[in-house]
């Protein structure tokens, strides 16, 4: 850990990243050069995890993976307080920014009551609902948005803070609401700027 200088001490930024060593003791399934993630995120199942170029993962974040596995593409962001949990495959595209108390869940309890819930629970006495999230690139969720199983966000898309996703989201929309719906269409200058910066690396 390293304390930076600032004006005074209420202001002193902590630089409190796991170096590369360490990140590769952790076990994770693989990791791109550049990733940032906090010693004060949690990991489980690092061995489905599947970081890119460039990913940053702040303080109390958690990533979970279950028999799917997560994939996060290319200069990701996923903000403090950033949960990314559940057995079914979860990918995020290239690009993406999850913002603060974002919840992304790749399964569900079976709330009817027909079943009983929690991990806790042996598994042939719970009816776990575990499906496929992926998100595309450029995709930009706001601060306490939930995603639930099955949601499919298609490139381009803004999602408004504390939104509910609960089915696939068309490409290039902006979204909000319980449930999110379509607002208006996003601009798409970001095809363009993704372009120029890779032409410029």
């Amino acid at each position: 850990m390293q304390v930076l200088p600032g004006p005074g001490p209420l202001v002193d930024v902590v630089v409190s990243h796991l170096d590369d060593s360490e990140l590769k003791a952790i076990g994770f399934k693989s990791v791109g050069p550049g990733v940032k993630l906090s010693r004060k995120a949690s990991i489980y199942g690092a061995e489905a995890i599947e970081l890119g170029a460039g990913v940053r993962i702040d303080d109390f974040c958690v990533l979970s993976a279950g028999r799917g596995g997560i994939c996060i593409g290319r200069n990701v962001h996923i903000a403090v307080m950033t949960s990314i949990i559940g057995h079914g495959a979860i990918t995020i595209g290239d690009f993406c920014n999850l913002s603060s108390r974002v919840s992304l869940y790749s399964s569900s309890d079976d709330y009817s009551g027909e079943f009983m819930t929690n991990p806790t629970v042996p598994a042939r006495f719970t009816n776990v609902d575990a499906r496929e999230v992926r998100l595309g690139r450029h995709v930009i969720v706001g601060s306490g948005s939930v995603i639930l199983p099955g949601t499919t966000i298609g490139d381009n898309v803004a999602i408004g803070a504390l939104s509910l996703v609960t089915g696939p989201l068309a490409a290039d929309g902006i979204y909000a609401g319980t449930p999110a719906r379509l607002l208006k269409t996003r601009a798409k200058g970001v095809y363009a700027l993704e372009q120029q910066l890779l032409d410029s690396e």
